[in-house]
């Protein structure tokens, strides 16, 4: 299933999509009529919280009977009427973003002091960075001019979880996402570390849906393309990746326990704007779209 979160008629809402319609069901008013449990979570990060993976069956066999009963058109919201919002329009902490996890984009920069890591690089972005798919992107231009793009497969987690085991890491998972990961790298390197040129407002750019896990037959087999204005930049796949999501979860709960509907950012591949000769930096204008297979588009334009 393809969750979303969304604003319609000022109200903040939630849902699925349709299936090959471009509409999406109202999930609230959908438990409110259908479901038999008196709770009723507000956003799908509550959602998640309170059931987990099980939530997914549960939306599934309560959109079985909406779909049996005689008005069920009216739990349909268009897409083209919704203001899009991130899946998880706010995750309990910082997002979790790997670093140089793919070998074309290490071999693309050139530097003498970037090599292939032999341990997973972890950096983070503030949770207050969070924008939306068809948000508008401030250019920072006070802040930086070395703005760019970072396409990137996101995981979101489904349960609270800590000292996960590798053979059974993706029971931990909820489901994929797509993450432009905006970057000030001018800023990036002048404080000699990531964070502050990685949490930028509205640097994390997320959506436009939360995927199911049960979607994917591997994580570690989409295609990832990234576009600029109509042309591609970014033309890889999630096999490339050094460390996988099994590595990934299993390294960072020995430290960190999860929450559920924390994210992690697994890596960009090659084609980012710094690395093109010459250097090709976000500008007021610019559209980004970043596509992964079996989620959909990302898209958003750079604004002032």
């Amino acid at each position: 299933m393809k969750f979303l979160s969304f604003k319609y008629k000022n109200v903040e809402l939630y849902g699925v999509k349709v299936k090959k319609e471009e509409k999406v069901w109202n999930i609230i008013d959908i438990i409110k009529d259908f479901d038999d449990d008196d709770f009723i979570p507000s956003t799908l990060r509550e959602a998640i919280e309170v059931y987990g993976i099980e939530f997914i069956e549960k939306i599934r066999l309560l959109i079985s009977k909406v779909q049996k009963s005689k008005n069920s058109e009216s739990y349909k919201i268009s897409l083209s009427d919704i203001i899009w919002r991130a899946p998880i329009i706010r995750p309990p902490k910082n997002i979790f973003c790997v670093g140089h996890n793919y070998p074309s984009l290490i071999k693309e920069i050139k530097y003498d002091d970037i090599k292939t890591p032999k341990d997973i690089i972890i950096f983070t972005k503030v949770a207050t960075s969070v924008a939306a798919n068809n948000e508008i992107i401030p250019s920072h231009k006070e802040l930086t001019s070395q703005l760019d793009y970072e396409g990137e497969l996101a995981v979101v987690i489904a349960k609270k979880s800590k000292n996960i085991l590798k053979p059974l890491a993706l029971d931990y998972v909820f489901g994929y996402t797509i993450i432009n990961d905006i970057t000030a790298h001018d800023m990036q390197y002048k404080h000699g570390q990531f964070f502050l040129g990685k949490s930028l407002e509205k640097s994390a750019i997320i959506g436009p849906y939360l995927v199911t896990k049960d979607e994917f037959s591997s994580p570690e087999s989409m295609n990832i393309i990234t576009k600029v204005n109509g042309e591609i930049r970014q033309n890889s796949s999630t096999s490339e990746m050094l460390f996988r999501i099994d590595d990934l979860l299993t390294e960072i709960s020995k430290v960190i326990p999860f929450e559920a509907c924390d994210i992690i950012a697994t890596g960009t591949p090659a084609g980012i704007g710094s690395t093109m000769n010459p250097p090709q930096f976000l500008k007021k204008g610019d559209e980004i779209k970043i596509s992964i297979d079996g989620i959909g588009t990302l898209t958003n334009t750079i604004g002032d």
